[in-house]
């Protein structure tokens, strides 16, 4: 800890905010996996989706010498008679029994120790044998060796216990290519419970709290491999308690469906468990199991109540199933159309989301990033959380409302985010000096976060804030009502920036704000050094971790706020969605506090329209020669990449600074939210101009959507008023959009920003959903074109497996912008380099072709959609949700140098040393006690890619979304 340094009250000092805010949430840090190496050492791994008469093959090379691979050429045949379809990310021949792929060009680089994948579709008849005779440029290739394979077999995922009794764990455990099970771990979460040497594999553990559990087995075996098995949620009541499952129950119009009953521990004597509707809707009843008794030997034995739904009528019931000196239990069952499978999918989903023991919310109901912890993409830990993960709860639970009419979880939903999410007063104390014609002080971005801190220069001058007055005016307020982005949920990094406090210290328990992005573009997550937003200078260096960002002759303490625009307009749209269905079933009256809520939410979400420091938008070059804005004409009107705000702890020298950004992403677009507060009098803003600011930003977005979409269809980057983030000159020849300059990859570069198919996937759906709502004509030309273009690059597989787009790789650019004559971007381009089966962007892309389908009649669209749906619930369930494996090869970046000026030294909260030796990993030693920790451990040390599977919570609520959108469109 090290003492505070003297306050600065000549001028306001501002932390440089976020050159590069948040990764998209789900893509991974590097892209797709990555590039390996070779002095010709190497290894290939290979997988296969087979349906009986033809497979996918995904191949992953792994470079195991010292020496790059520059060029590789893989070579391997088949004993039977496979023949080639069609192969991605490389080009791929064969001739006879033998398979031929070179090299892509852009993954033809291997680093030692790093890996690329490939990969193809075969047909076949008769045996499919794995080939094992793999070479690279001629060098045989050894297979990597397989980790075992661990199942945790006990408990039963939803059990639930009682506190004190006995909590049978038990794993099996089975090596490869003759290796032995040394040993299976138990752990609770990442605390390791105990550890079995010998089969059968078990641990007895009494002592686990009241609450909520993430048990798993990790076994490892003789030659160094482990392998973690698929976490089991159980709950540990606090006395003995009837358990019931599943917790929520679809019953069609007209039939049965049944919950299992049975009890938490062993009764003495014989135990009666009743069951009837307490609440909600009088057309479902117990006709089945209402008394039940349990004894000292069937206890564990599930018994069935039976649910009756009538012939008409929806909504929901709550059965309560009690029993004298038992905690009850509650199971909401709800009545559905006959023909609504889709909508029974989304409540299985849904039950399996909320369900506690399944480990995707904390205790306080905050959801998570991911049920898992290891796991670095945008968030560095799966225990953090986002702004986007609260606004596809908000999502999740207007479906919910809409399928069940049960509105007090989406009310529910807003009162934690509102908590826990936008900063309180306490939080942002002193805006009450914010000075709006003076917003903020210039800082440039620069390119590499070596060339960090960035000196503060006022000189350059800023333009006026041209809204802080009328939101101020509507609200009676000077405080921010927006979201931060970004939040560790369990404080594993210790600062204990709760709501409402300032470092508390490891010891706090609740969830805390932080940041990590804040030095340019080529910032990386690896590259990150996480800090609070309310710096004390308690930890980190002498002024805290400022002086990392910017450069100045002293330090204020202050806080400081980043708001993630594409999260808040995701919670608007939910709010509309909401509005719309609670409306239709006479229920707009319940969520009405909720809605007006989510339009002031809105109104500063306008903050996101301008331009950083408010300068005019247009032909901006030069951070001295591009003049302040006057009002309105420092808004570029689409959604930028955050925006921000901050200021001084200390009341009695206060000031507070407001920014915006200049770079646009195509990604980030809200053509629905836009629509929303600009046409839906419901979610009409307070302030003066707020409506007639989104009227615009919407007929801005949809020309954006048009100005960047290729010739092949897809929407490539955006554009930016501050060429690499300092008014810099950018390329002769660069085409504009209202005079701001085409940026292929705005905002981050490692990996390009646009790369990734989930923007695409995203961002039409909501293009989707406007033309859905509205027929608009502009819309529907986008979409036409873009579907096309992405149903093309799709594959359903006979078996229901899928490949979709992945990575994209661009060239060209777009015509410079004429709203009455578009050009037709003929030197804009788009290649698919390589396909995924990623279950959260599937999501999000079928339900793009389900609104589509609906206002167009495409039949193609529908049929995808469907065949996308069904894929992943047919292939992809488990006991937590729908996921399929990740090969992590970027996870070779836990050793990354992290750039720390020489000389500066500080410490994190728990004492990790922060200095210009450290690195990824040693600034987070936390992640050496997680249970997957091996398998990075291995991978480092030359060992195969590791694979993961990530129950990300975003993408759980978008395949129950996509199941909803379907049943209430298309069904």
């Amino acid at each position: 800890m090290h003492p505070p340094r003297r306050r600065r009250t000549a001028r306001r000092l501002w932390t440089a905010v976020l050159a590069a805010l948040a990764l998209p949430l789900t893509m991974l840090s590097t892209g797709s996996t990555p590039a390996q190496a070779a002095a010709v050492q190497c290894s290939v791994d290979y997988k296969t989706n087979d349906w009986g008469s033809g497979f996918t093959a995904d191949l992953t090379i792994t470079n195991r010498g010292t020496d790059v691979i520059d060029g590789w050429t893989l070579t391997y045949g088949y004993a039977g008679n496979q023949r080639l379809s069609n192969g991605w990310n490389g080009t791929w021949s064969q001739s006879g029994q033998t398979v031929t792929v070179k090299d892509a060009g852009y993954n033809g680089r291997i680093p030692a120790g790093a890996a690329v994948t490939t990969g193809a579709q075969f047909t076949y008849s008769g045996s499919n044998a794995a080939p094992t005779n793999f070479a690279i440029n001629g060098t045989s290739c050894t297979g990597a060796h397989q980790p075992p394979i661990t199942v945790l077999t006990s408990p039963a995922a939803g059990a639930v216990y009682s506190q004190g009794d006995a909590v049978p764990l038990a794993a099996t455990a089975a090596a490869a290519d003759g290796a032995t099970i040394g040993k299976v771990e138990f752990y609770d979460d990442t605390t390791l419970l105990g550890t079995d040497t010998t089969a059968p594999y078990s641990l007895s553990v009494s002592g686990l709290t009241v609450g909520s559990h993430s048990l798993l087995a990790k076994a490892y075996d003789s030659l160094g491999a482990s392998a973690d098995s698929t976490p089991v949620g159980i709950t540990v009541a606090s006395g003995p308690a009837v358990v019931a499952a599943p917790t929520q129950l679809p019953v069609q119009q007209g039939k049965t469906a049944t919950y299992d009953v049975k009890l938490s521990t062993q009764p003495s004597a014989n135990v009666t468990v009743t069951t009837a509707r307490t609440s909600g809707n009088p057309g479902l009843s117990v006709t089945g199991g209402a008394s039940l008794t349990f004894t000292s030997s069937n206890w564990t034995t599930a018994q069935k109540v039976t649910i009756t739904a009538a012939a008409s009528g929806t909504g929901s019931a709550t059965f309560e199933s009690t029993a004298t000196g038992h905690a009850k239990a509650s199971v909401t069952a709800t009545q559905i159309a006959a023909t609504k499978a889709y909508d029974a999918r989304f409540l299985e989903l849904y039950g399996k989301i909320t369900n506690p023991a399944n480990g995707y919310f904390s205790p306080e109901g905050i959801p998570y990033h991911s049920v898992e912890t290891l796991i670095v993409e945008a968030p560095d830990h799966g225990h953090e959380t986002t702004s986007e993960a609260y606004s596809y709860l908000l999502w999740l639970q207007a479906m919910y409302g809409k399928v069940t009419g049960d509105w007090s979880k989406f009310n529910g939903a807003w009162e934690i985010m509102e908590k826990y999410m936008i900063p309180t007063h306490a939080d942002q104390p002193t805006n009450s000096f914010y000075n709006a014609s003076k917003p903020a002080t210039y800082a440039p971005e620069l390119d590499t976060p070596n060339e960090y801190p960035a000196k503060l220069d006022t000189a350059v001058s800023v333009g006026p804030d041209p809204i802080a007055a009328e939101l101020k005016s509507a609200y009676g307020t000077d405080d921010v009502y927006g979201m931060h982005w970004l939040q560790d949920v369990d404080n594993v990094y210790g600062y204990g920036n709760s709501p409402g406090k300032c470092e508390a210290g490891p010891a706090d328990t609740g969830p805390s704000y932080i940041n990590t992005f804040q030095r340019g573009a080529q910032e990386s997550v690896w590259e990150t050094v996480p800090q609070p937003t309310c710096d004390q200078f308690k930890y980190g260096g002498k002024n805290g971790y400022l002086d990392l960002f910017t450069g100045d002759a002293s330090y204020a303490k202050q806080w400081k706020f980043t708001n993630a625009p594409d999260a808040d307009a995701r919670a608007v749209q939910a709010a509309y969605w909401a509005d719309k269905w609670a409306d239709a079933q006479g229920k707009g009256g319940d969520i009405s506090a909720t809605v007006a809520k989510a339009a002031k939410m809105g109104d500063y979400l306008r903050y996101a329209m301008y331009d950083k420091y408010f300068k005019k938008v247009g032909n901006c070059v030069g951070p001295s020669t591009c003049p302040a804005g006057t009002g309105k004409d420092a808004s570029h009107y689409l959604l930028s990449w955050y925006y921000a705000w901050g200021g001084a702890t200390d009341t009695s020298a206060g000031w507070a600074w407001r920014i915006g950004s200049s770079h646009t992403h195509g990604g980030y677009q809200n053509p629905m939210a836009a629509y929303a507060l600009a046409s839906y009098a419901d979610l009409k803003p307070k302030s003066a101009t707020g409506q007639a600011d989104w009227a615009k930003s919407l007929q801005r977005q949809v020309e954006f959507y048009r100005w960047l979409q290729s010739s092949e269809g897809a929407i490539a980057g955006g554009a930016t008023n501050s060429w690499a983030g300092r008014y810099a000159t950018p390329p002769t020849g660069t085409s504009t959009f209202y005079g701001m300059y085409y940026d292929q990859q705005p905002v981050y570069h490692d990996p390009p920003s646009n790369q990734w198919f989930g923007f695409q996937a995203w961002s039409m759906e909501r293009v989707a959903e406007y033309y859905q709502q509205t027929g608009n004509a502009s819309a529907k030309a986008v979409l036409d074109k873009w579907v096309d273009w992405a149903l093309s690059e799709t594959t359903v597989n006979p078996d229901g497996t899928y490949r979709i787009p992945s990575t994209l790789q661009w060239s060209g650019q777009p015509d410079t912008w004429n709203a009455s004559s578009p050009g037709a971007n003929n030197g804009l381009h788009v290649t698919v380099a390589d396909y995924t089966d990623d279950v959260g962007v599937a999501a999000a892309y079928a339900k793009t072709l389900t609104y589509y389908a609906d206002r167009s009649g495409d039949t193609q669209a529908a049929s995808t959609a469907k065949a996308l749906l069904d894929g992943m619930w047919d292939n992809h369930q488990d006991a937590l949700g729908i996921a399929v494996p990740e090969n992590r090869a970027d996870y070779n970046r836990f050793d990354d140098a992290i750039y720390v000026p020489s000389g500066w030294t500080g410490t994190m909260p728990n004492g990790d040393a922060i200095s210009s030796s450290s690195t990824f990993d040693s600034i987070r030693s936390f992640y050496e006690d997680d249970p997957a920790w091996s398998k990075i451990e291995a991978y480092l040390a030359g060992g195969a890619v590791p694979s993961f599977t990530y129950h990300r919570f975003w993408a759980q609520a978008d395949i129950a979304l996509a199941m909803g959108s379907y049943a209430e469109l298309l069904e």
